[in-house]
Protein backbone atom coordinates (compact mmCIF):
# COMPACT_ATOMS: atom_id res chain seq x y z
CA UNK A 1 0.00 0.00 0.00
CA UNK A 2 1.22 3.48 -0.82
CA UNK A 3 -0.26 6.81 0.25
CA UNK A 4 0.74 10.02 -1.54
CA UNK A 5 -0.41 13.60 -1.22
CA UNK A 6 0.12 16.35 -3.79
CA UNK A 7 -0.21 19.74 -2.10
CA UNK A 8 -0.33 21.61 -5.43
CA UNK A 9 -3.40 19.72 -6.63
CA UNK A 10 -4.71 18.88 -3.10
CA UNK A 11 -5.03 15.23 -4.15
CA UNK A 12 -4.63 12.33 -1.75
CA UNK A 13 -4.07 8.98 -3.45
CA UNK A 14 -4.15 5.60 -1.73
CA UNK A 15 -2.70 2.83 -3.89
CA UNK A 16 -3.77 -0.59 -2.65
CA UNK A 17 -2.31 -2.80 -5.40
CA UNK A 18 1.04 -1.99 -7.03
CA UNK A 19 0.72 -4.48 -9.89
CA UNK A 20 0.56 -3.02 -13.40
CA UNK A 21 -2.92 -3.49 -14.83
CA UNK A 22 -5.61 -1.74 -16.76
CA UNK A 23 -7.53 0.66 -14.56
CA UNK A 24 -11.07 1.96 -14.91
CA UNK A 25 -12.19 5.00 -12.92
CA UNK A 26 -15.47 4.95 -11.04
CA UNK A 27 -16.55 8.28 -9.57
CA UNK A 28 -18.33 7.87 -6.24
CA UNK A 29 -18.88 11.59 -5.66
CA UNK A 30 -17.54 14.92 -6.86
CA UNK A 31 -14.44 14.38 -4.72
CA UNK A 32 -13.87 10.60 -4.57
CA UNK A 33 -12.78 8.39 -7.46
CA UNK A 34 -12.08 4.66 -7.25
CA UNK A 35 -9.55 3.02 -9.56
CA UNK A 36 -10.91 -0.41 -10.43
CA UNK A 37 -8.60 -3.15 -11.73
CA UNK A 38 -8.80 -6.86 -12.49
CA UNK A 39 -11.78 -8.77 -11.17
CA UNK A 40 -13.49 -5.47 -10.22
CA UNK A 41 -11.10 -4.99 -7.30
CA UNK A 42 -10.30 -1.54 -5.94
CA UNK A 43 -6.72 -0.70 -6.87
CA UNK A 44 -6.65 2.91 -5.69
CA UNK A 45 -8.67 5.68 -4.11
CA UNK A 46 -8.36 9.32 -5.18
CA UNK A 47 -9.63 12.03 -2.85
CA UNK A 48 -9.87 15.39 -4.59
CA UNK A 49 -9.76 18.58 -2.50
CA UNK A 50 -8.42 16.36 0.27
CA UNK A 51 -7.69 19.20 2.70
CA UNK A 52 -11.40 20.09 2.69
CA UNK A 53 -12.40 16.56 3.75
CA UNK A 54 -9.53 15.37 5.92
CA UNK A 55 -7.34 16.74 8.66
CA UNK A 56 -4.08 16.20 6.80
CA UNK A 57 -1.96 17.33 9.77
CA UNK A 58 -3.06 14.28 11.76
CA UNK A 59 -3.16 11.94 8.75
CA UNK A 60 0.26 12.66 7.26
CA UNK A 61 2.77 11.15 7.41
CA UNK A 62 0.83 7.93 7.22
CA UNK A 63 1.91 5.00 9.34
CA UNK A 64 0.54 1.58 8.57
CA UNK A 65 1.29 -2.06 9.18
CA UNK A 66 0.35 -5.24 7.43
CA UNK A 67 -0.99 -8.27 9.24
CA UNK A 68 0.59 -11.58 8.28
CA UNK A 69 -1.45 -13.51 5.75
CA UNK A 70 -3.61 -16.27 7.15
CA UNK A 71 -3.16 -19.57 5.31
Amino acid sequence: MQVTYNSKTDLLYIRLDDRKQKIMNRRLSDDVVLDIGRNDRIVGIEILDASKHLNLETLLPVKYAFSPAVA
